[in-house]
């Protein structure tokens, strides 16, 4: 027989079980562990960073929190990885926390919002920072909601009791979730329904040669050989019958890859997800989805890195001419709130500077059946001076990758891939610079579909 528990304050406190809601139901979601997690989190943050980081910007105590409340918030000069990679994933650890406790994609970013305040007032010493708000809270939770999403679909490919490995594997890309599915055993367990979208993953392992590398005074040391890892997951790619695109990131796709060099770990992270919009058709051939996007981007190909939180528009759709050939491909245009600098500069890569960013976005695939796939990305920004560390700097940055892959047997296939990356910087207190690399790689891929993500 079941013990008897207080109703009240089980509801309050931790909300029904999961067999007594569904997930994501006004009775299966709670919006008090979410905010007990992020504070748990931040006092564990903060208490670590007390012991092991070498400034003194984490002995927070009642008096700091209360200047932080007094004190305007500024643009800070901490390291470019901490800012613009560190602060986004932070901000994905309190999406977490809040869409695996059942609420929807907008009232985590409540959660990311008022997470990131706190840490900003209470979390550290130094005063309030405006750019790590963007970059914690809109960054952290396009970055979020990509990590709960591929997580929760592991764990749905598992069935309903989703085998270890599943659960230690949605651990590692979503830990605020295994946390709370841990913590709280069956009040957590309930699975975020994916509703069937049409899915392609791709894994790379191979060796890099940089063959073309231009910097500032050589102040970077670029290997000529590197090891590559690369990854790839798009989700809900359009075209397939009964999916519908009511959800934030009903669509979306996540790149990561990161070289064997220090400052490529990781090379980048890119993500862009469908916020609003809806499905399209012409004919027959041709589905698509457009509206209005979010995007979070991290670019760091060792000579120089640029990092992104964006609102764009566009579309994204398929176009299937004939039973052995398709095209793939996504067109944005936005406007977000950008970073770029010089890696290794020589103030302790604190010298990049801000600004607002119009940016662009085009990506087209070909597929030939079950043979191969060639894809063309190519992406374009430009960073001015306005809100920026330095005042009268600016950027053009491209960056474009042509890749071949070529199925060899089963899920096995073997890539080929061209990345090119420019910037042309306007600087205050000195000349013109332009910095470049570009490289070539052999990757073994591993692709989960043997067609390449076309969708019937």
């Amino acid at each position: 027989m079941k013990d008897p528990e207080p109703p009240l304050l089980r509801t309050f406190v931790l909300g029904p079980r999961a067999e007594d809601a569904a997930w994501g139901d006004k009775g299966g979601k709670n919006y008090l562990i979410p905010a007990l997690d992020i504070i748990g989190f931040q006092f564990l943050l903060n208490q670590f960073n007390r012991q092991f980081a070498e400034e003194e910007d984490y002995n927070t105590d009642i008096n700091s929190f209360n200047d932080n409340l007094h004190n305007g918030w500024v643009i800070d000069r901490d390291p470019f990885g901490v800012n613009q990679f560190g602060h986004p994933y932070q901000g994905s650890i309190y999406h977490g926390f809040a869409r695996s406790a059942g609420l929807n994609y907008w009232e985590a970013l409540g959660y990311d919002f008022a997470g990131s305040a706190l840490w900003e007032v209470a979390g550290e010493t130094t005063r309030p920072s405006l750019n790590d708000q963007i970059t914690t809270s809109f960054g952290g939770s396009f970055f979020g909601e990509a990590l709960f999403r591929m997580a929760s679909y592991l764990l749905e490919q598992g069935g309903p009791s989703p085998a270890f490995w599943r659960e230690f594997g949605a651990a590692l890309i979503s830990p605020a979730m295994g946390f709370n599915r841990l913590a709280y055993g069956d009040r957590f367990n309930g699975i975020y329904p994916s509703r069937e979208p049409a899915v392609y993953t791709q894994f790379g392992i191979g060796g890099r040669r940089n063959h073309k590398v231009d910097s500032i005074d050589d102040l970077n040391s670029v290997p000529r050989d590197e090891v590559v890892l690369d990854f790839a997951m798009e989700y809900g790619m359009p075209g397939k019958p009964g999916y519908e695109y009511n959800r934030p990131f009903d669509y979306f796709r996540f790149e990561a890859a990161a070289l064997s060099s220090a400052d490529a770990l990781p090379e980048d992270i890119l993500v862009r997800g469908l916020l609003y919009g809806s499905d399209y058709q012409w004919g027959h051939s041709y589905q698509g989805v457009w509206g209005l996007y979010g995007t979070y981007e991290y670019i760091s190909p060792e000579v120089f890195s640029i990092s992104s939180t964006a609102l764009a528009v566009g579309t994204t759709a398929q176009w299937r001419p004939s039973d052995t050939l398709a095209m793939q491909g996504t067109l944005l245009g936005g406007v977000g709130w950008a970073a770029v600098g010089t890696i290794a500069d020589a103030v302790e890569d604190r010298t990049y500077h801000y600004g607002a960013s119009p940016q662009a976005i085009a990506s087209l695939r070909f597929l030939f059946s079950d043979v191969a796939a060639f894809e063309l990305t190519g992406r374009g920004y430009y960073v001015g001076a306005l809100g920026g560390v330095v005042t009268d700097e600016s950027d053009k940055v491209l960056r474009g990758k042509a890749a071949l892959t070529v199925r060899v047997y089963g899920h096995h296939a073997l890539g080929l891939q061209y990345v090119a990356s420019t910037r042309d910087a306007v600087f205050d207190d000195g000349p013109d610079s332009s910095q470049s690399i570009a490289a070539l790689s052999l990757f073994y891929t591993y692709i989960g579909d043997k067609r390449f993500g076309l969708v019937e």
